[in-house]
């Protein structure tokens, strides 16, 4: 059993729901990754999405594309994310870190090299936004074959089959895109996300999480009344620009806080 099963596992067990908040490695400086990793958790995170960031990151909307290029500019590439997930594991920290990005410079590593780098470094999960899963069952071997559970999308539009591929090559947790949009877009149909997690739930056998458009404690808290998880993102990209260098962990440790706190109470089993 992977880190991220023990994790959902743990608690299941509790009556808890998950808390997955994703920051981008390197943003706004690789020096500030690792404090920004510490502060998710010491806030009550359950496992860290750790954006790898890329040049045309498709998904994702304005927010993260400018923490994806603060990162590069600032002379960040996959090899460095790992070696920031290496110094995480340093610490003894055990929360799972799921790498989360675009296929291009795994493509660049190449797909051993990366899984086993990814594997060493102690990461947990891998999450590709453009590798469908009907297409990559190699990449998904590669990644259990390194112990690392292959996380994929799911979104209001996917099919049956879609559903079925999902559950054939992934494993950890999905991720429901709960909008027909990008990352950090405002509107969430919180019945359409309530009509969808049963469906999902039984057609692939994992834990859901639900991510884009939670920007706050009482949509977190609600989404978590309907989901396994809740993942939130580009409102942790806004605390990080909005505070000043030296006082973004602390401010994305209480913004995170305030989620963790409205979760408990709001999605109780």
């Amino acid at each position: 059993m992977s880190r991220i099963q023990r994790t959902f596992k743990r608690l299941e067990g509790e009556g808890r729901k998950a808390l997955i908040p994703f920051i981008t490695a390197g943003d706004p400086v690789p020096e500030m990754t690792l404090p920004l990793m510490q502060a998710l958790v010491a806030g009550g995170a359950d496992v860290i999405e750790l954006g790898v960031p890329f040049s045309d990151p498709m998904a994702d909307g304005p927010t993260i594309q400018r923490a994806s290029e603060r990162a590069l500019a600032a002379g960040m590439s996959l090899r460095k994310v790992l070696e920031i997930v290496r110094a995480f594991r340093a610490t003894g920290d055990e929360t799972p870190i799921v790498l989360m990005g675009y296929a291009n410079p795994i493509e660049a590593m190449g797909l051993d090299a990366f899984t086993r780098a990814a594997m060493d470094a102690g990461a947990d999960g891998v999450l590709v936004v453009d590798y469908p899963p009907e297409e990559c069952q190699g990449f998904a071997d590669a990644c259990r074959a390194a112990g690392l559970d292959p996380i994929f999308l799911l979104a209001p539009t996917s099919t049956e089959q879609r559903f079925a591929d999902v559950a054939a090559a992934g494993s950890g947790y999905i991720y429901y895109v709960s909008l027909k949009g990008v990352t950090g877009s405002a509107t969430l149909d919180l019945d359409e996300v309530a009509r969808r997690i049963p469906v999902i739930r039984e057609k692939v056998g994992m834990p859901v999480g639900v991510g884009f458009g939670i920007r706050d404690a009482a949509t977190a808290a609600r989404v978590a009344g309907l989901a396994d998880a809740v993942v939130i993102g580009s409102r942790i990209i806004e605390e990080i620009e909005q505070s000043e260098r030296a006082e973004a962990p602390a401010r994305v440790q209480a913004f995170i806080r305030g989620i963790r706190d409205a979760i408990d109470a709001g999605g109780q089993q």
